[in-house]
């Protein structure tokens, strides 16, 4: 009888064991999905601000171009710096 009692307060030691490490890798899991989430915008958020440099810079040559400051040879030189 007192091994049966025994083998019972193994059991449910083992099983909240278990729980706490079931909870605890899920908690990983979404930890890592999170930062990979978070990495992902911060990504694209960089491919956004360099497409609105080149935009801006292609901005500023197009002004000098219609200023009169460079000429046409000049514009596409520039403009295609910008793009490689």
């Amino acid at each position: 009888m007192l091994s049966n009692i025994i083998y019972i307060v193994v059991f449910l030691i083992l099983v909240y064991v278990l729980s706490i490490a079931v909870k605890a890798i899920t908690r990983g899991v979404e930890a890592k999905q999170i930062i990979k989430e978070e990495k992902n915008l911060d990504l694209n958020n960089d491919k956004e601000n360099q497409n609105l440099e080149v935009i801006d810079q292609i901005r500023e040559l197009k002004i000098l171009y219609d200023n009169g400051t460079i000429d046409e040879n000049e514009f596409k030189k520039a403009k295609e710096k910008i793009l490689k």
